[in-house]
């Protein structure tokens, strides 16, 4: 709120960090790794006395060169001007923070450049040894840069005694820093490997292709073993929120994961076939194949890494839309208006709801949030919520979803966001708001819990239906354990009294003088409801579920409920009963028939 924003609403600050971050960590990671290579593969050469691997190391050092001095400078220069622009309080915050391991880094980063240019330029004109010290000054000066990076970057996830004593070396050797340090490396090395796939694709000598493609295929292998153990030590030392966005609470992320395991599939085959079975029929087809698992390997690691700290952008400290935490009780009664240096209004007025709504929408939202993109998009997310619904749900949006911010500022900053959504982005008429909230006062107890904390995701309708015949005890009992009702379902937290009133309301939605009409319901959508709507949606919003199953017959996706693991590792087994399979598999393939 200190700081301009760069307002594209139809893309997301987000994702264009992400696409400039995954391109230039798949082009580091490589910067660092391939210093190792080239020093040993020239050794390699040196020892053996063969000018022909002294000469592909030579080639290779001048695409290494290309790819991380040209390629990746720019792509360090942009992620510095995308953060700066998406997420300038986070940026300020880290460089205030670590300034002089910043400074330090960037030492490195000249010995980096210097020693890089000499080992190419006097490749062949220096005697060895002098050489590989050379390269050697190359390696050791990257690695420190990504032993510093690494310190910054886990300190965002896990800024460990910081927090107790923001003392610099505390947050800079935080929980993570060891665990990621390894893997990174190893990651690393990897790269060196994969990147190497390239230029080996396209040597012309047999018994030199088949040499150098073995040898690289070993940096392959061996970094994927030493990897494994070191991305599990980092996994077990995440804080319990990460850990539960990562092993599966957030279908994003397993989405990343899922894609991230195939990868790492594809580079293994590839990689066994080259370096064991098939070295000299290495071509530019396994070599295109593996760089693909690789970047999408990168990219779900960083993902991953970046969606385990939600709602921060830094872990306790900043929430992802750039508001410390420590400021949001004062922002609640002082207003964020009036705080935020770069909004158009800056005292609420009842005549601008819209445009308040839209400059807190850009300050609290537009950092997670599209309109109209394909990450995260406002719109359907909030498609079926009512004026008051909407504004309850964001009165306790972090209560409800442990990754999203809460909401800083005033009850009328919070509804001018709620009339920015609920009328400039949804197009409906605030007159059918004020409608209901004159009769709110004829309404039960019951009725307005309900339509403030239910119709999110459930019409009085389905609930008539899906709770006929329940008596009064088994809903006041479901009341006190909503997630184990349905495991997407947030518990409800109000007081006994509001859950017996709650209660009372749904079993009058089937008493003989209700006026709610039920809907028909499928079955097989219950079943959908519990065990796959945490993941899926059917047609749009989240991760549809409908297009992944065009064209399938009724057999082939019944035959899938029984095996949901093995087509895709971060989905768990259907733990439903055959009645329930066979009622899923009736709703999807009707639902899949009236999208025909």
């Amino acid at each position: 709120m200190n700081y301009p924003m760069w307002y594209l609403p139809e893309i997301g600050g987000g994702t264009m960090i992400a696409l400039i971050a995954i391109i230039h960590v798949f082009v580091s990671h490589f910067a660092v790794g391939g210093g190792l290579y080239l020093v040993l593969a020239e050794r390699k050469g040196i020892r053996a006395n063969d000018q022909g691997i002294l000469d592909f190391t030579r080639k290779h050092t001048k695409f290494f060169l290309l790819v991380t001095m040209v390629f990746g400078g720019l792509t360090g220069v942009a992620i510095w001007f995308i953060i700066s622009l998406v997420q300038p309080a986070g940026t300020s915050f880290l460089i205030h923070t670590f300034v002089f391991a910043w400074a330090t880094e960037w030492v490195f980063f000249l010995v980096e450049i210097v020693a890089l240019f000499i080992y190419f330029y006097t490749f062949g004109r220096m005697d060895h040894r002098n050489h590989q010290i050379i390269g050697w000054i190359y390696f050791v000066a990257a690695w420190i840069s990504l032993f510093i990076i690494n310190g910054i970057i886990g300190f965002m996830l896990t800024p460990g005694g910081w927090l107790q004593d923001g003392d610099f070396w505390s947050g800079f050797f935080n929980p993570t820093f060891w665990p990621s340090l390894f893997f990174r490396t190893f990651v690393a090395l990897m790269m060196a490997g994969s990147y190497a796939f390239v230029t080996t694709a396209f040597v012309k000598d047999a018994s030199l292709k088949r040499t150098m493609t073995v040898f690289s295929g070993k940096w392959v292998l061996g970094s994927l073993l030493a990897a494994l153990p070191s991305g599990l030590w980092y996994v077990a030392v995440l804080p319990q929120p990460a850990m539960a966005l990562v092993k599966g609470s957030s279908p994003t992320i397993a989405r990343a994961l899922s894609w991230g395991t195939w990868a790492i599939v594809g580079i293994l085959i590839v990689s066994l076939l080259l370096t064991l079975t098939k070295p000299a029929r290495h071509n530019g087809i396994y070599a295109t194949v593996v760089m693909v698992c690789a970047f999408l390997f990168i990219g779900s690691f960083e993902w991953t890494r970046e969606g385990a700290r939600r709602p921060y952008v830094i872990n306790e400290v900043m929430y992802s839309n750039g508001i410390f935490k420590r400021d949001v009780e004062r922002l609640n009664t002082e207003g964020f208006l009036q705080n935020a240096k770069w909004v158009r209004i800056q005292e609420f007025h009842e005549e601008s709801l819209l445009e308040i709504g839209q400059d807190m929408f850009k300050n609290q939202c537009y950092a997670c949030h599209t309109i109209g993109g394909f990450n995260n998009d406002i719109v359907p997310r909030t498609a079926n919520m009512s004026f008051s619904a909407l504004v309850s749900y964001l009165e306790t949006i972090h209560d409800r979803r442990y990754f999203m911010p809460p909401f800083a500022g005033t009850s009328d900053e919070m509804r001018s966001l709620a009339t920015y959504i609920y009328s400039g982005l949804q197009g409906k008429s605030m007159a059918e708001t004020v409608a209901v909230s004159a009769a709110a006062g004829q309404i039960s107890p019951g009725e307005q819990l309900f339509a403030d904390n239910c119709v999110f995701c459930h019409e009085a309708a389905l609930i008539k239906t899906k709770t006929a015949g329940w008596s009064r005890d088994r809903i006041r009992q479901g009341m006190d354990n909503l997630s184990g009702l349905n495991p997407a379902m947030p518990d409800f937290y109000g007081s006994d009294k509001e859950k017996d009133q709650l209660s009372d309301f749904i079993l009058a939605l089937n008493a003989p003088a209700s006026r709610v009409v039920g809907v028909e319901h499928h079955p097989g959508e219950s079943v959908f409801e519990t065990h796959c709507s945490m993941c899926h949606s059917l047609r749009a919003d989240y991760n549809p579920l409908l297009p992944k199953i065009d064209g399938w017959e009724r057999t082939r996706l019944r035959q899938a409920l029984d095996r949901l693991d093995s087509l895709n590792p971060a989905m768990p087994p259907l733990q439903a009963s055959e009645e329930e399979k066979d009622a899923l598999a009736d709703y999807l393939m009707e639902e899949s028939r009236e999208v025909l």
